[in-house]
C-alpha cells in the first residue's frame, strides 16, 4: 500500500530535525494516555500489531500529514475500535460511551508498564532453508498492493546486497488482515544510495532495509 506514511526518499516535507537525547518522552500528559490506551485495548486481543499498524497507516493523506505522532495513534484506535464493534459509530460522534461490563482480557493501567518490558516477539521457526545468503545481490520486487506492506516504496526496484538473515518473523502482509502469520525470512538488504537516488544521492550514503524473502528477487 502505497500510503501517506510512506515518506522515505521524498522531497518537500522539510528536513528531519532529531530532538535529542535530552528530549522528553511526551511532549503533553495526553500523549502518555494515547499509548496506555493503545495498549489497554491492544490487549483484548481484536486485532494484531500489524492491523493496528496499518489502520494508522491508512489514514486519509489530509489527515496523517496534518495531525501529531500520537494524534494518528488516536485516529487508528479509533477506526479499529468501530471495525470491530467495540464501540458503535453513534458513540463515537456523540462521545458519549453506553454502559458495559468490563472486558475479561482488560489491561489495568498497572499492567501497563510491565506489557511494554515483555513486548510482543515476532520471531517464529521455519521449516524451509533460505533462498538467499549474506553477500549474495537482490532486487526489491516492485509491488502496489492494496493491502498492508513493509516494503518501502523508494527502494522498490533497486538492486542492494544480503546483510544479514534473522530467521523466520511474522509476515506482516497477511498478519494485518486476519489471514495468518505466515511467518517468512526476514534479511536485511543494504542499498547504495546511488541505487535509489542517482548521481544526486549524498556520497558514502548507504541504506538498510529489512526485508521479507517474497519481497525480493535475484538480481
Amino acid at each position: 500500500m502505497n500510503g501517506p506514511h510512506d515518506l522515505g526518499g521524498q522531497m518537500g516535507f522539510g528536513a528531519i530535525n532529531p530532538e535529542g537525547e535530552s528530549a522528553p518522552v511526551f511532549h503533553a500528559g495526553w500523549e502518555a494516555r494515547a499509548l496506555a490506551l493503545t495498549l489497554c485495548v491492544g490487549a483484548l486481543g481484536r486485532w494484531t500489531l500489524d492491523e493496528s499498524r496499518h489502520a494508522r497507516e491508512s489514514l486519509p493523506p489530509a489527515v496523517y500529514y496534518g495531525a501529531s505522532y500520537y494524534e494518528i495513534w488516536i485516529r487508528g484506535l479509533e477506526a479499529l475500535l468501530v471495525k470491530h464493534g467495540l464501540i458503535s459509530a453513534e458513540e463515537m460522534a456523540t462521545g458519549q460511551v453506553a454502559e458495559a461490563a468490563a472486558h475479561p482480557r482488560r489491561l489495568p493501567a498497572d499492567a501497563v508498564a510491565p506489557a511494554l518490558a515483555r513486548g510482543g516477539p515476532t520471531d517464529r521457526p521455519l521449516q524451509t532453508a533460505p533462498r538467499f545468503q549474506p553477500g549474495d545481490k537482490v532486487r526489491a520486487k516492485v509491488i502496489h498492493k492494496r493491502g498492508h506492506t513493509r516494503l518501502p516504496r523508494y527502494v522498490r526496484g533497486a538492486v542492494g546486497m544480503i546483510e544479514a538473515d534473522h530467521g523466520g518473523h511474522v509476515f506482516p502482509d497477511t498478519n494485518a488482515h486476519g489471514q495468518g502469520e505466515a511467518p517468512q525470512r526476514l534479511y536485511t538488504v543494504v542499498f547504495d544510495g546511488r541505487a535509489l537516488w542517482g548521481d544526486d544521492a549524498e556520497p558514502g550514503l548507504h541504506i538498510s532495509v529489512d526485508a521479507w524473502e517474497s519481497y525480493l528477487e535475484p538480481a
